[in-house]
């Protein structure tokens, strides 16, 4: 077992933050030298679920028009959390199919990693909402743009160097990514379906049986 201390070393959050500015190098450690941190990544994740449901309670009214007593925080951490697994095996599937590079765990560690802008732009954009007035929104929605521009180039970046796809083998592997996701999570909703339906019949039968015992 590795240790925690190997696990969350100073040279990791080195390449972490070399990310931002040098991508594909970092991406290239990351695949090839273990420069990377799966556990990281998950924590990068956990970390913009909050950032998100942070910034839908506590935006200001003037650009968030959420109800900020309809926002579950468990909920919505959890669905992040659902779409984050459910991409990155989804990716997985598909690169395995299309001759990918990458192993599972540097799929979560990148897709991680690429949400770190996410995090860095939206905490300052939720506080800077309470400052802007009512003709001022654009300037919030530059900053939240930015922050999702950038973790979208940092995610294509990160997927093509660790499968060592080209940009358009890239965009193709997305799209079918995002297809295997709408089909994941139909055939888990087809699940869901059949399981409480075989609920209702059993305990249909099992009050049958209580009547006519």
């Amino acid at each position: 077992m590795i240790p925690l201390s190997m696990r969350f070393s100073k040279d990791k959050f080195h390449w972490l933050a070399r990310m931002l500015t040098h991508p594909i190098e970092a991406f290239f450690e990351i695949r090839h030298r273990g420069a990377g941190n799966p556990a990281l990544g998950v924590l990068l994740m956990i970390a913009f679920g909050i950032t998100y449901s942070l910034n839908r309670l506590f935006a200001s009214f003037i650009v968030n028009e959420v109800n900020p007593r309809s926002v579950n925080l468990l909920g919505e951490c959890g669905g992040v959390v659902a779409l984050f697994l459910l991409f990155c095996v989804g990716n997985w599937s598909i690169t395995c199919l299309m001759e990918g590079e990458g192993r599972f765990a540097d799929i979560i560690t990148v897709t991680g990693y690429a949400l770190l802008p996410l995090v860095l732009t939206w905490i300052p954009a939720t506080v800077f909402s309470h400052v802007v007035a009512a003709n001022e929104e654009a300037f919030y929605s530059i900053v939240m743009f930015a922050g999702a521009a950038w973790t979208t180039m940092l995610l294509l970046i990160g997927i093509m160097t660790i499968h060592g796809y080209t940009l358009a083998k890239t965009l193709a592997t997305m799209l079918l990514t995002i297809v295997s996701m709408l089909i994941m999570m139909f055939v888990a909703l087809m699940l869901v379906n059949l399981l409480n339906q075989l609920y209702v019949f059993i305990y249909s039968v099992y009050i049958e049986i209580l009547f006519r015992s």
